[in-house]
C-alpha cells in the first residue's frame, strides 16, 4: 500500500516531534544536572573550600549566597536569550546556552581553593556561578517552545512535560554522581579533590547533549513567523508591554514552587545532615527517591492537562503546595528517615501537578513573535523572587531563631501569594499556537 505524501509528512512530522523532544529532556537534564552539582557542593563543600576564613554559619551563607547569584543571572539571561532566539531561532540559541553552561561547569571542577589563591577564589567561583545561571536562564524556555510548537494538537501538555523531566532527571543524576563520589571516597578524599569530579563529569555529558540538539530541526511556528517576516526588533520590550499581566501571574504563581522546591533539593541536605544528623548517602538516597515519584507526577499532570485543562490543575497544585509547606519541617524534624521521605516525596509529587502542564500554559499564554522573551522571563522572574534566595533567607532563620518554624512561616506565605496568581491565569489550553 502506497502512503499518500500528507501521510508521509503526517508521520515525519510525529517522528520530529519525539526526537525534538527527546532532545530537549536530554538537553534540559544536562542543564539541570550542571546547576544542582552546584548547589549539592554548595550545602556540603564549598562553605570550608572557599570561605574557610568566618565561620560556620557565614561560610554556609557565603556559600549559598554564591547558589543565589546564579539565579540573579538568570533573568538577564532569559531577556539575552530570549532576544536572540525571538529574532535568530530556538535551536541555535539553544545550543549556545547548552555550550556556555558546559564551560562554566568544567570549569568550577578546576578551580583552585582560598587556600591556594586567597580571594581570587570565591571571585571566580562567583563569575563561574554568574555564567550558570545566565545559561539557564536561556535555556527554559527555548526547550520549552521546541518541545511545545512541534507537539502535535492535543498534546502539547504531555510533549512539554519532557522539558520539565530533565528536572527530576538532573536531581537524580547529580546526586547519583555525589552520592557515588561520597560514597567510593573517603570524607578527606571527598573535601580535598573528589567534590570535582562531578563538575568535570559534565564535560562528557555536554558532548552528548550538543550532538543531539544539533540533529533536530527548528521550530516550525518561528519558521513561519519569518517568513511572514513578524519577527520583532525588541521582543523583551513588546511583550511587556502587551502581555505584562500574563509574565507577572505567570511568574507569581511559580514563586512558591521554586522556592519549596529549592528547600527541598538544596536546603534540605544541609539541614538534614548539620542539623538532624542524617549522613549525606541516606539525605542523597531520598532525595532520589523523591525524585521518581516527581518524575511520575509531572508525566501524569502534563498528560490529563491535555484531556481535562491545565489552570484547574495548577490551582490545586498551588493549594496543596500550601499545606505541604505547612507540615513539611515538623515531619522532617521528627528526625525519622521515613517520616522524612514522606514528607519530601509528597513535596514534590503536588509540585509535579503544576510542573507537568508549566511548559505548555507558559508557551500558550504569548503570541509567536516574542514567545521566547515571555517564557523566559516569566520563569527566571519567579525563580529570582522564590528559589534564588530560599536557601539564603531559610538558613540566615533558622540561625537567628534556632527551629524551623520561621522558614515554614516564609514557605507558607510564597505558597499563599502563587495561589491567588494562579487563580488569575487564564485557561489556555485551546490556544492557537
Amino acid at each position: 500500500m502506497i502512503r499518500s505524501t500528507n501521510d508521509r509528512s503526517t508521520t515525519d512530522r510525529k517522528v520530529e516531534a519525539r526526537r525534538v523532544a527527546l532532545a530537549s529532556a536530554i538537553g534540559t537534564t544536562i542543564e539541570w544536572y550542571d546547576f544542582f552539582i552546584y548547589g549539592t557542593a554548595s550545602a556540603v563543600v564549598f562553605a570550608p573550600q572557599f570561605f574557610p576564613q568566618v565561620s560556620a554559619l557565614a561560610g554556609t551563607l557565603a556559600s549559598f549566597a554564591t547558589f543565589a547569584i546564579g539565579f540573579g543571572a538568570r533573568p538577564l539571561g532569559g531577556i539575552v536569550m530570549g532576544h536572540f532566539g525571538d529574532r535568530v531561532g530556538r535551536k541555535s540559541t539553544l545550543v549556545w546556552c547548552l555550550l556556555l553552561m558546559g564551560v562554566s561547569t568544567f570549569a568550577i571542577g578546576l578551580l583552585p581553593t582560598y587556600a591556594s589563591i586567597g580571594a581570587w577564589a570565591p571571585a571566580l567561583l562567583v563569575f563561574l556561578r554568574f555564567l550558570q545561571g545566565f545559561a539557564l536562564g536561556g535555556e527554559w524556555g527555548g526547550a520549552v517552545l521546541m518541545s511545545v510548537e512541534h507537539a502535535p494538537q492535543g498534546k502539547r501538555g504531555l510533549f512539554g512535560s519532557f522539558v520539565a523531566l530533565g528536572l527530576p532527571a538532573g536531581i537524580i543524576l547529580s546526586n547519583l554522581v555525589f552520592l557515588m563520589t561520597s560514597t567510593v571516597a573517603s570524607p578527606e578524599q571527598f573535601a580535598s579533590w573528589a567534590w570535582r569530579v562531578p563538575f568535570l563529569a559534565s564535560g562528557v555529558l555536554v558532548a552528548v547533549g550538543f550532538f543531539v540538539r544539533l540533529r533536530v530541526a527548528e521550530s516550525p511556528i518561528f519558521e513561519e513567523v519569518q517568513r511572514a517576516r513578524s519577527t520583532r526588533r525588541m521582543p523583551v520590550v513588546d511583550v511587556l508591554r502587551s502581555e505584562g499581566r500574563a509574565v507577572f501571574l505567570a511568574a507569581g504563581s511559580y514563586l512558591s514552587i521554586s522556592a519549596t522546591g529549592y528547600l527541598v533539593i538544596v536546603y534540605f541536605v544541609s539541614y538534614a545532615t548539620r542539623n538532624l544528623g542524617f549522613s549525606l548517602p541516606v539525605t542523597l538516597g531520598l532525595l532520589q527517591s523523591a525524585a521518581v515519584i516527581f518524575a511520575i507526577s509531572i508525566l501524569f499532570f502534563a498528560r490529563r492537562s491535555d484531556i481535562t485543562g491545565r489552570r484547574r490543575m495548577m490551582r490545586w497544585s498551588c493549594g496543596l503546595v500550601v499545606i505541604a509547606s505547612l507540615i513539611f519541617f515538623p515531619l522532617i524534624d521528627t528526625r525519622s528517615v521515613l517520616i522524612a521521605a514522606a514528607a519530601v516525596c509528597f513535596m514534590l509529587a503536588v509540585q509535579g501537578m503544576y510542573i507537568g502542564p508549566q511548559a505548555a500554559v507558559f508557551a500558550e499564554l504569548f503570541p509567536a513573535a516574542y514567545r521566547y522573551s515571555g517564557v523566559s522571563l516569566s520563569i527566571t522572574l519567579g525563580t529570582l523572587l522564590g528559589g534564588a534566595i530560599t536557601p539564603v533567607v531559610a538558613t540566615a532563620l533558622y540561625g537567628t531563631f534556632g527551629n524551623s518554624w520561621a522558614v515554614t512561616i516564609y514557605a507558607v506565605a510564597l505558597s499563599l501569594i502563587s495561589w491567588l496568581c494562579a487563580l488569575g491565569l487564564k485557561e489556555t489550553v485551546h490556544t492557537e499556537l
